[in-house]
């Protein structure tokens, strides 16, 4: 059997100050958005910029980090995997959700309040059953 990859690095901005939840059974999750931005000159010369918008989430002791030492407007750069969440609503309607499940965070820009060397968290937690899920 072969092995896959599944990997993704980024750098952004907070789009929102992270939200940290607890599973059922008293585990940290901490979720936020980073904003992406690109920018290319068009075949009409105007310059052009677009933002590709990713969901977060960080577990265990790197989504304490995250909520501790993150807020709205920082530029980090989150490596992890990506994870397409199923649900069904109550009408039967079905829903997707694709985000980055982090497994690393540091710190780029200006920090909350971070004292001097904790601007990096490697964490390798590994994510819950998709049942302890909180949202």
């Amino acid at each position: 059997m072969s092995r896959g990859l599944n990997k993704i690095m980024i750098i952004g901005n907070l789009g929102r100050d992270p939200e940290m939840r607890y599973t059922p059974s008293g585990r940290p999750v901490t979720t936020f958005s980073v904003g992406s931005s690109r920018a290319w000159n068009a075949a009409d010369g105007e310059r052009r910029e677009e933002t590709e918008w990713f969901n977060v989430v960080t577990w265990g002791n790197l989504a304490e980090i995250c909520k501790q030492y993150l807020a709205k407007g920082q530029q980090v750069y989150v490596e992890g995997r990506l994870q397409t969440r199923r649900w069904e609503d109550p009408e039967g309607k079905k829903h997707y959700s694709t985000e980055i499940v982090a497994s690393e965070m540091i710190i780029l820009g200006d920090r909350k309040a971070a004292p001097v060397g904790e601007a990096a968290a490697n964490v390798a937690d590994t994510p819950p059953d998709e049942d302890e899920f909180p949202f």
